[in-house]
């Protein structure tokens, strides 16, 4: 194929994936899901679930061999700016003078999910087994895959908590927040596990540790004070500060990615160290723009991570893996969650929305999956149940979420106590509410 017909067919496939990821997110939206859940579908679907049903002609035609590499790189480009996105809006100062109830449920809804994972992975090995893993599978498969169920997502999280009218309340508060805490925590637990592989950089683990924390001091003290400069400067226009910024992610996910590890963790720690405005708000300016980049380029992320998950290829022992694991996965973080807010002496209603919130996985899940299949933690048979569980239990949030308000509509209406603190009626407790939480 020539350079010309390459470009050619690039420029088609491009059409193709923009088209059927933003129309599976706009019925995403209609049928009450977020729209990011509607692109990660159709993602998939463009790869062999969907084209394997057709004639090979088809997937030929609109995906030829000759420009995978392309789409690969414009998924990696959308997963830097994405990840770069998420670390920004993190907030470290989450990990100082927490409140109890968001401790507790941080700590229920990331301890809990990694010993139910462990444990099963322990026990069904024979099973994972016929998934394509080694029967005497390594510590890191098994401690990744007790991760994977710890993972919630925040950005999906708070399009679901803004959707439902739980933002500034007491149970979108608390989730949010404990949701925060996971992630740094889950991300940390990632990083050691996918460090810890055999990748080829033809470096030791110890000169990895050592050039990693040089990487981490460099980011956090000149580098930030640099940012911090640049950005407060009157003298230097958000286009040019904008184009820095972004080079600034790349530089920082190249050097991850030299260390061995994945591009996601240097774009991951250059958001967290770039610094906010002066009052500690997000810049509304980088807010904006990264995340309609961004929007506009995760379609091929979820492609690329398609052409890996293959659901026709899916046996008996698969499907009732993908039971057992969702099942799982939805109970170790709603059941935890909502005790450990319960616990804190936050009413029935509210604990059980926030472990219902935390039970929201999505994108972040599909991307540590990513990171774990290219490590060689995950087979390829086991890799698709997760994604399909990723899937599963985001789709169930908004039902769950639907299934607690009326169950508790009914106790008030009954005249049951400890319904207080419920959503709908979330604007007359959010003082009470947030002096609790």
């Amino acid at each position: 194929m020539s350079p010309d017909e390459t470009i050619t067919h690039l420029m088609g496939a491009t059409a193709v994936i923009l088209a059927a990821a933003h129309g599976a997110g706009m019925l995403a939206r209609k049928l009450g899901q977020p729209s990011i859940i509607g692109q990660l579908i159709a993602g998939i679907a463009l790869g062999p679930s969907l084209l394997s049903q057709l004639p090979a002609s088809v997937g030929e035609t609109l995906f030829p061999a000759e420009i995978a590499p392309m789409l690969t790189a414009l998924g990696q480009v959308s997963l830097v700016l994405f990840l770069y996105f998420v670390g920004y809006e993190l907030d470290l100062g989450l990990l100082r003078g927490r409140s109890r109830s968001t401790l507790s449920v941080a700590m229920a809804g990331f301890l809990v999910p990694m010993a139910l994972g462990a444990g099963a992975a322990l026990l069904f090995r024979g099973t994972l087994h016929d998934l394509g893993l080694p029967e005497d599978m390594s510590a890191r498969s098994v401690v990744f895959l007790a991760v994977s169920l710890s993972i919630t997502a925040v950005p999906v999280l708070i399009v679901v908590v803004r959707e439902n009218g739980l933002a500034g309340t007491v149970p979108g508060v608390v989730a949010v927040s404990a949701a925060g805490l996971i992630d740094v925590v889950g991300w940390s637990v990632l990083l050691g596990t996918i460090m810890d592989s055999g990748d080829g950089s033809g470096m030791s683990l110890p000169v990895r540790l050592a050039l990693l924390v040089v990487l981490i001091a460099v980011l956090v003290w000149p580098a930030r004070l640099l940012l911090r400069r640049l950005m407060r400067s009157p003298n230097v226009s958000s286009a040019a500060r904008l184009s820095v910024l972004i080079g600034f992610a790349f530089a920082a996910a190249w050097a991850t990615s030299a260390l061995g590890l994945h591009v996601i963790f240097g774009a991951l720690l250059a958001g967290v160290v770039t610094p906010r405005e002066p009052d500690g708000t997000l810049s509304p300016d980088l807010v904006r723009s990264l995340d309609s980049i961004g929007s506009l380029l995760l379609p091929f992320f979820f492609v690329v991570s398609g052409r890996s998950v293959s659901i026709g290829s899916l046996d008996g022992t698969a499907v009732a893996v993908l039971v057992g694991v969702t099942v799982l996965a939805v109970c170790a973080k709603v059941v935890p969650g909502a005790l450990a807010a319960r616990m804190s002496k936050l009413d029935n209603r509210t604990s059980m929305t926030i472990g219902v919130l935390l039970s929201t996985r999505g994108l972040t899940e599909l991307i540590a999956l990513n990171a774990g299949y290219e490590a060689g933690l995950l087979s390829g048979p086991l890799y698709t149940v997760l994604v399909l569980m990723a899937i599963a239990t985001t789709l169930l949030t908004q039902p769950l979420l639907v299934l607690v308000q009326r169950v508790w509509r009914k106790d008030e209406e009954a005249g049951a106590p400890g319904a207080e603190g419920a959503p709908d009626g979330a604007a007359k407790t959010v003082a009470a509410g947030h002096k609790q939480a």
